[in-house]
Protein backbone atom coordinates (compact mmCIF):
# COMPACT_ATOMS: atom_id res chain seq x y z
CA UNK A 1 0.00 0.00 0.00
CA UNK A 2 1.26 3.62 -0.22
CA UNK A 3 2.85 6.18 2.33
CA UNK A 4 0.13 7.63 4.53
CA UNK A 5 0.89 11.17 2.97
CA UNK A 6 -0.15 9.74 -0.57
CA UNK A 7 -2.90 11.96 -2.05
CA UNK A 8 -6.44 10.88 -2.73
CA UNK A 9 -8.29 11.59 -6.05
CA UNK A 10 -9.89 14.44 -4.83
CA UNK A 11 -6.45 15.97 -3.91
CA UNK A 12 -6.16 16.67 -8.10
CA UNK A 13 -4.88 19.58 -9.30
CA UNK A 14 -7.93 21.96 -10.75
CA UNK A 15 -8.04 22.22 -14.36
CA UNK A 16 -9.02 25.33 -16.81
CA UNK A 17 -12.42 24.88 -18.76
CA UNK A 18 -11.90 28.11 -20.63
CA UNK A 19 -9.98 25.99 -23.96
CA UNK A 20 -12.67 23.59 -24.68
CA UNK A 21 -16.49 24.30 -25.33
CA UNK A 22 -19.00 22.53 -23.23
CA UNK A 23 -21.11 20.39 -24.10
CA UNK A 24 -24.16 20.65 -26.01
CA UNK A 25 -27.51 18.69 -26.61
CA UNK A 26 -27.18 18.98 -30.57
CA UNK A 27 -23.27 17.87 -30.51
CA UNK A 28 -22.97 14.24 -31.51
CA UNK A 29 -20.72 12.11 -28.87
CA UNK A 30 -16.85 11.39 -30.60
CA UNK A 31 -14.75 8.77 -29.10
CA UNK A 32 -11.24 10.05 -28.03
CA UNK A 33 -8.50 7.79 -27.41
CA UNK A 34 -5.52 8.90 -25.04
CA UNK A 35 -2.06 7.66 -24.86
CA UNK A 36 -0.99 7.82 -21.26
CA UNK A 37 2.02 7.59 -19.15
CA UNK A 38 2.77 8.09 -15.12
CA UNK A 39 5.06 6.90 -12.45
CA UNK A 40 2.90 4.69 -10.04
CA UNK A 41 4.99 4.61 -7.02
CA UNK A 42 2.67 7.09 -5.59
CA UNK A 43 -0.39 5.75 -6.70
CA UNK A 44 -2.87 3.02 -5.50
CA UNK A 45 -3.02 1.87 -8.93
CA UNK A 46 -5.33 2.28 -11.91
CA UNK A 47 -8.44 1.83 -11.02
CA UNK A 48 -10.58 4.17 -8.78
CA UNK A 49 -11.19 3.77 -5.08
CA UNK A 50 -12.70 6.16 -2.92
CA UNK A 51 -10.55 8.11 -0.69
CA UNK A 52 -7.26 6.57 -2.52
CA UNK A 53 -5.12 8.38 -5.10
CA UNK A 54 -5.31 6.41 -8.41
CA UNK A 55 -4.38 7.10 -11.62
CA UNK A 56 -8.02 6.93 -12.83
CA UNK A 57 -9.32 9.26 -10.43
CA UNK A 58 -6.52 12.30 -11.18
CA UNK A 59 -6.96 11.94 -14.81
CA UNK A 60 -11.20 11.88 -14.44
CA UNK A 61 -11.04 14.86 -12.27
CA UNK A 62 -8.79 16.95 -14.27
CA UNK A 63 -10.36 15.87 -17.42
CA UNK A 64 -14.28 16.43 -16.04
CA UNK A 65 -13.32 20.03 -15.05
CA UNK A 66 -11.83 20.72 -18.89
CA UNK A 67 -15.04 19.30 -20.84
CA UNK A 68 -17.48 20.65 -17.86
CA UNK A 69 -19.17 17.28 -18.35
CA UNK A 70 -18.47 14.03 -16.21
CA UNK A 71 -15.55 11.75 -18.15
CA UNK A 72 -15.08 8.47 -17.50
CA UNK A 73 -12.26 6.52 -19.05
CA UNK A 74 -11.92 2.74 -20.60
CA UNK A 75 -8.41 1.71 -20.11
CA UNK A 76 -6.05 -1.20 -21.75
CA UNK A 77 -4.74 -2.34 -18.80
CA UNK A 78 -5.33 -2.02 -15.18
CA UNK A 79 -2.26 -1.63 -13.38
CA UNK A 80 -1.39 -2.56 -10.03
CA UNK A 81 -0.20 0.10 -7.14
CA UNK A 82 3.44 0.81 -8.08
CA UNK A 83 3.33 -0.39 -11.74
CA UNK A 84 4.38 2.11 -13.92
CA UNK A 85 2.80 3.13 -17.53
CA UNK A 86 4.91 4.35 -20.85
CA UNK A 87 2.13 3.19 -23.55
CA UNK A 88 -0.89 2.88 -21.19
CA UNK A 89 -4.28 4.10 -23.58
CA UNK A 90 -7.58 4.69 -22.50
CA UNK A 91 -10.92 5.87 -24.34
CA UNK A 92 -13.60 8.18 -23.62
CA UNK A 93 -16.56 9.78 -24.95
CA UNK A 94 -17.78 13.34 -24.69
CA UNK A 95 -19.93 15.68 -26.36
CA UNK A 96 -18.01 18.67 -26.25
CA UNK A 97 -15.71 20.50 -28.63
CA UNK A 98 -12.76 18.29 -28.86
CA UNK A 99 -9.10 19.49 -29.95
CA UNK A 100 -5.90 16.68 -29.18
CA UNK A 101 -3.25 19.03 -29.52
CA UNK A 102 -5.06 21.92 -27.09
CA UNK A 103 -5.87 19.15 -24.65
CA UNK A 104 -2.44 17.59 -24.37
CA UNK A 105 -0.83 20.74 -23.89
CA UNK A 106 -3.66 21.74 -20.80
CA UNK A 107 -3.50 18.49 -19.27
CA UNK A 108 0.19 19.22 -19.21
CA UNK A 109 -0.17 22.33 -17.49
CA UNK A 110 -2.61 20.81 -14.68
CA UNK A 111 -2.14 17.57 -14.05
CA UNK A 112 0.89 16.09 -11.53
CA UNK A 113 3.96 16.13 -12.57
CA UNK A 114 3.59 11.87 -12.23
CA UNK A 115 1.40 11.45 -15.20
CA UNK A 116 1.02 12.92 -18.67
CA UNK A 117 -1.49 12.07 -21.59
CA UNK A 118 1.40 12.11 -23.88
CA UNK A 119 -1.46 12.17 -27.40
CA UNK A 120 -5.28 12.61 -27.75
CA UNK A 121 -7.02 12.00 -31.03
CA UNK A 122 -10.05 10.89 -32.39
CA UNK A 123 -10.95 7.18 -32.93
CA UNK A 124 -13.70 5.33 -34.38
CA UNK A 125 -17.01 4.72 -32.66
CA UNK A 126 -16.19 0.77 -32.32
CA UNK A 127 -12.65 1.30 -30.56
CA UNK A 128 -12.16 0.16 -27.18
CA UNK A 129 -9.35 0.46 -25.54
CA UNK A 130 -9.72 -2.58 -23.79
CA UNK A 131 -11.68 -4.75 -25.44
CA UNK A 132 -9.83 -3.98 -29.04
CA UNK A 133 -6.21 -4.45 -28.03
CA UNK A 134 -4.77 -7.39 -29.89
CA UNK A 135 -1.74 -7.74 -27.83
CA UNK A 136 0.47 -5.87 -24.27
CA UNK A 137 3.78 -5.21 -23.74
CA UNK A 138 5.59 -4.99 -20.56
CA UNK A 139 8.90 -4.74 -19.59
CA UNK A 140 10.38 -5.78 -15.99
CA UNK A 141 13.26 -4.23 -15.03
CA UNK A 142 16.68 -5.70 -12.88
CA UNK A 143 19.82 -4.47 -11.93
CA UNK A 144 22.51 -6.74 -10.74
CA UNK A 145 24.66 -3.99 -9.41
CA UNK A 146 26.27 -4.83 -5.90
CA UNK A 147 25.23 -1.23 -4.98
CA UNK A 148 21.30 -1.60 -5.92
CA UNK A 149 19.89 0.78 -8.72
CA UNK A 150 21.14 4.46 -9.32
CA UNK A 151 19.23 6.32 -7.49
CA UNK A 152 17.45 8.39 -10.87
CA UNK A 153 16.15 4.57 -11.50
CA UNK A 154 15.69 3.16 -8.00
CA UNK A 155 11.82 3.78 -8.45
CA UNK A 156 11.84 1.65 -11.38
CA UNK A 157 14.40 -0.73 -11.12
CA UNK A 158 14.78 -3.78 -8.93
CA UNK A 159 17.95 -5.23 -7.03
CA UNK A 160 18.71 -8.72 -7.57
CA UNK A 161 21.88 -11.29 -6.52
CA UNK A 162 24.56 -11.13 -9.27
CA UNK A 163 25.46 -13.53 -11.10
CA UNK A 164 22.41 -14.72 -12.18
CA UNK A 165 21.96 -17.48 -15.30
CA UNK A 166 20.69 -15.90 -18.02
CA UNK A 167 20.41 -18.69 -20.25
CA UNK A 168 18.37 -20.74 -17.72
CA UNK A 169 16.46 -18.10 -17.16
CA UNK A 170 15.91 -17.97 -21.51
CA UNK A 171 14.87 -21.27 -20.83
CA UNK A 172 12.08 -21.15 -18.32
CA UNK A 173 10.96 -18.11 -19.95
CA UNK A 174 10.54 -20.66 -23.23
CA UNK A 175 9.01 -23.26 -22.06
CA UNK A 176 5.82 -20.57 -20.28
CA UNK A 177 5.25 -19.80 -24.61
CA UNK A 178 1.74 -20.28 -25.90
CA UNK A 179 -1.89 -20.42 -25.10
CA UNK A 180 -2.25 -22.21 -21.40
CA UNK A 181 -4.16 -21.76 -18.45
CA UNK A 182 -1.87 -19.57 -16.76
CA UNK A 183 -3.46 -19.88 -12.64
CA UNK A 184 -0.69 -20.69 -10.71
CA UNK A 185 0.58 -17.52 -12.16
CA UNK A 186 -3.06 -15.22 -11.17
CA UNK A 187 -4.78 -14.50 -8.06
CA UNK A 188 -8.27 -15.03 -8.84
CA UNK A 189 -11.06 -13.17 -9.37
CA UNK A 190 -14.44 -14.26 -10.07
CA UNK A 191 -15.72 -14.76 -12.86
CA UNK A 192 -12.46 -14.01 -14.77
CA UNK A 193 -10.66 -16.32 -17.02
CA UNK A 194 -7.04 -17.55 -16.32
CA UNK A 195 -6.23 -18.92 -19.48
CA UNK A 196 -3.96 -16.60 -21.71
CA UNK A 197 -1.45 -16.53 -24.81
CA UNK A 198 1.60 -15.73 -23.86
CA UNK A 199 3.60 -14.28 -27.12
CA UNK A 200 6.85 -13.42 -25.73
CA UNK A 201 9.03 -13.47 -22.67
CA UNK A 202 12.51 -13.19 -23.31
CA UNK A 203 15.58 -11.54 -20.87
CA UNK A 204 18.30 -9.33 -22.28
CA UNK A 205 21.33 -7.75 -20.32
CA UNK A 206 22.88 -4.85 -20.92
CA UNK A 207 25.64 -4.25 -18.03
CA UNK A 208 24.18 -4.85 -15.18
CA UNK A 209 20.43 -4.09 -16.14
CA UNK A 210 18.66 -7.13 -16.77
CA UNK A 211 15.49 -6.36 -19.13
CA UNK A 212 12.35 -9.07 -19.33
CA UNK A 213 10.17 -8.45 -22.02
CA UNK A 214 6.51 -9.69 -21.52
CA UNK A 215 3.90 -9.79 -24.38
CA UNK A 216 0.42 -11.33 -24.41
CA UNK A 217 -2.71 -11.05 -25.61
CA UNK A 218 -3.71 -10.25 -21.97
CA UNK A 219 -2.66 -10.34 -18.28
CA UNK A 220 -4.74 -11.97 -15.53
CA UNK A 221 -3.86 -10.02 -11.80
CA UNK A 222 -0.51 -10.26 -10.93
CA UNK A 223 0.30 -12.86 -14.10
CA UNK A 224 3.29 -10.35 -15.18
CA UNK A 225 5.19 -10.34 -11.55
CA UNK A 226 4.15 -13.54 -10.98
CA UNK A 227 5.94 -14.54 -14.41
CA UNK A 228 9.35 -12.75 -13.78
CA UNK A 229 9.69 -14.05 -9.81
CA UNK A 230 8.99 -17.62 -10.99
CA UNK A 231 11.56 -17.21 -13.75
CA UNK A 232 14.37 -15.24 -11.62
CA UNK A 233 14.05 -17.92 -8.90
CA UNK A 234 15.62 -20.42 -11.76
CA UNK A 235 18.04 -17.60 -12.61
CA UNK A 236 19.35 -17.32 -8.72
CA UNK A 237 19.99 -21.33 -8.82
CA UNK A 238 16.48 -21.86 -6.73
CA UNK A 239 14.14 -23.53 -8.76
CA UNK A 240 14.74 -25.21 -12.31
CA UNK A 241 13.23 -24.58 -15.57
CA UNK A 242 11.67 -27.60 -15.55
CA UNK A 243 9.80 -26.68 -12.48
CA UNK A 244 8.51 -23.58 -13.77
CA UNK A 245 7.14 -25.32 -16.58
CA UNK A 246 5.23 -27.78 -14.28
CA UNK A 247 3.36 -25.01 -13.21
CA UNK A 248 1.12 -24.78 -16.27
CA UNK A 249 -0.74 -28.09 -14.94
CA UNK A 250 -1.49 -26.19 -11.82
CA UNK A 251 -5.23 -25.22 -11.47
CA UNK A 252 -5.15 -22.97 -8.88
CA UNK A 253 -2.39 -19.89 -7.83
CA UNK A 254 0.81 -21.68 -6.29
CA UNK A 255 2.09 -20.49 -3.21
CA UNK A 256 5.32 -21.14 -4.30
CA UNK A 257 5.80 -18.60 -6.68
CA UNK A 258 6.98 -15.36 -5.24
CA UNK A 259 5.18 -12.23 -6.85
CA UNK A 260 8.48 -9.62 -8.25
CA UNK A 261 8.16 -6.17 -6.60
CA UNK A 262 5.64 -3.92 -8.55
CA UNK A 263 8.06 -0.99 -9.25
CA UNK A 264 9.96 -2.98 -11.86
CA UNK A 265 7.13 -3.62 -13.74
CA UNK A 266 6.03 -1.08 -17.10
CA UNK A 267 3.36 -1.51 -19.13
CA UNK A 268 5.30 -0.02 -22.41
CA UNK A 269 2.81 -0.07 -25.32
CA UNK A 270 -0.71 -1.84 -26.50
CA UNK A 271 -1.33 -3.15 -30.05
CA UNK A 272 -4.68 -3.19 -32.17
CA UNK A 273 -5.81 -3.93 -34.81
CA UNK A 274 -6.84 -1.81 -38.18
CA UNK A 275 -10.32 0.22 -37.81
CA UNK A 276 -11.91 -2.05 -40.24
CA UNK A 277 -11.28 -5.05 -37.99
CA UNK A 278 -11.83 -3.15 -33.86
CA UNK A 279 -15.71 -3.97 -34.33
CA UNK A 280 -14.46 -7.79 -34.81
CA UNK A 281 -11.94 -7.71 -32.41
CA UNK A 282 -14.11 -6.90 -29.55
CA UNK A 283 -16.57 -9.05 -30.01
CA UNK A 284 -13.80 -11.95 -30.15
CA UNK A 285 -12.37 -10.78 -26.79
CA UNK A 286 -15.64 -10.67 -24.97
CA UNK A 287 -15.84 -14.06 -25.37
CA UNK A 288 -14.32 -16.92 -22.95
CA UNK A 289 -11.16 -18.40 -23.54
CA UNK A 290 -10.82 -21.97 -22.99
CA UNK A 291 -7.70 -24.46 -22.79
CA UNK A 292 -7.13 -25.88 -25.99
CA UNK A 293 -6.41 -29.85 -26.33
CA UNK A 294 -3.22 -31.39 -25.26
CA UNK A 295 -0.66 -30.46 -27.92
CA UNK A 296 -2.96 -28.35 -30.28
CA UNK A 297 -1.56 -25.01 -29.49
CA UNK A 298 1.70 -24.45 -27.13
CA UNK A 299 4.28 -26.26 -25.77
CA UNK A 300 3.77 -28.18 -22.62
CA UNK A 301 7.33 -27.20 -21.58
Amino acid sequence: MESANAQTDSAAPAASPVSLTAATESRAAVRVRLDISYDGTDFIGWARQPGLRTVQGVLEESLSKVFREPIQLTVAGRTDAGVHAEGQVAHFDTTAEFDGDKLVHRMARFLPKDVRIKAARLAPPEFDARFSAIRRHYVYRLTTAPYGAEPLTARSVVPCRQGVDLAAMRAASGNLLGLHDFAAFCRRRDGATTVRELQRFDWEREGDLLTAYVSADAFCWSMVRSLVGAVLAVGEGRRTPEWVAGLLNETERSSAVTVAPAHGLSLVAVDYPADADLAARNAETREMRTVPNRGCCGGEG
